[in-house]
């Protein structure tokens, strides 16, 4: 005997390109309340910049509180490239991000690759894996 299992919703591009539309935007505000409402509690990160992946959205929480205490700030960021893959309840974003951040008036500009992962939960689609990497050079 086999058992049936009911389709789960299908998420549509235009929904993902929201859902990273707003935590894009959220994050260039260094909008703390919105942008980690844009990730599901259990999502983990890998940075490049940081020595090990954070496991939960609290553990990147408490980092960015740290950044933030220290006087940083993003300025702007830009997503190009994007590139969106459907897999059911699953979709996965890969974007390039030019990303400028000051900290305490000393602005850094960063170029990155980046791959987020969504999943339609109760009918929101939220971040549930983020990684960043470092994008190199043109020509290499």
């Amino acid at each position: 005997m086999s058992t049936i299992t009911a389709p789960s919703a299908t998420l549509t591009e235009s929904q993902v390109h929201a859902a990273a539309d707003r935590l894009l935007a959220a994050f260039a505000a260094t909008d703390t309340a919105a942008y980690f409402s844009c990730f599901a509690p259990e999502a983990d990160f890998v940075f490049h910049t940081e020595p090990r992946r954070l496991d939960d959205r609290a553990a990147y929480q408490r980092l960015w509180a740290a950044w933030v205490a220290e006087g940083w700030r993003v300025e702007s960021c830009r997503s190009t490239d994007r590139r969106v893959r459907v897999h059911g309840d699953t979709a996965v974003l890969t974007h390039d991000v030019l990303t400028t951040t000051s900290t305490n008036g000393r602005t850094a500009t960063t170029q990155e690759r980046e791959t987020i992962v969504f999943r339609l939960v109760d009918g929101n689609v939220l971040a549930v894996h983020e990684h960043l990497s470092a994008r190199p050079s043109e020509g290499m």
